[in-house]
């Protein structure tokens, strides 16, 4: 079978690589964040967070780096877009499970990963779905924190909470450029996936920060 390309000859020459490079930070980093958590609960719900981060990241590379078959990168892409919805529920866990408790810690919990197992499965079926409804769908999943701030503001600090919200928001703006494909740089060498990927790095990173308060009671 004639191997395809995952359309990279016509595609940015940086196409992938910001989620290349991120893949093994996270592992390396995430596992560091496991070793050192205090209790076995934080080390279990860090663990989620972590095999949640490193599916984001290394099918992303996979399939924006690899030359595949054209029946492999449709699998790729279905699992790539499926993995936005374990990592939000997947940065939720350590977060949800350690900064919250009673009602609103089981609702944050049972919500957030009913919606992300009904989004893989929703792009998972449906992989044309419009670019935008498949987005905003992202974005309205990430931002469920909204509906129990003041619990989590009073069980994470105030630096991790702020730290939740900039990542937030640079998931959206990301989300946003992605969904618009503006702006778009450069074609040929950073176009506006690139963009969209630089932004989801940083808004990884900033969670991540939180995510390590959480797990040491830092607030």
């Amino acid at each position: 079978m004639a191997l395809a390309i995952n359309d990279t000859d016509t595609k940015p020459r940086l196409r992938g690589w910001l989620h290349l490079a991120a893949f093994p930070t996270a592992i390396i980093a995430g596992l560091i964040l496991i070793a050192t958590a205090p209790t076995l609960t934080g080390r279990l719900a860090t663990a989620v967070y972590v095999a949640t981060s490193a599916a984001l990241f290394g099918i992303s590379a996979l399939y924006h780096r690899t030359r595949l078959t054209e029946r492999a990168t449709t699998r790729l892409k279905r699992l790539d877009h499926a993995n936005i919805y374990l990592i939000i529920a997947g940065t939720y866990t350590p977060i949800a499970t350690l900064a919250l408790d009673g009602t609103a810690r089981t609702a944050l919990l049972a919500g957030i990963w009913a919606g992300a197992l009904a989004g893989v499965a929703f792009r998972t079926l449906w992989l044309g779905a419009p670019r935008w409804l498949y987005t905003v769908l992202y974005i309205g999943l990430g931002w469920a924190a909204v509906f129990v701030m003041p619990q989590l503001l009073a069980g994470a600090g105030t630096a991790a909470t702020v730290l939740i919200i900039t990542g937030g928001v640079l998931y959206t703006v990301g989300g946003v450029i992605y969904a618009l494909k503006r702006p778009n740089p450069s074609v040929q060498w950073f176009g506006f996936h690139e963009v969209f990927h630089a932004f989801t790095v940083a808004a990884y990173a900033a969670q991540f920060v939180a995510v390590a308060l959480v797990i040491h009671g830092a607030n």
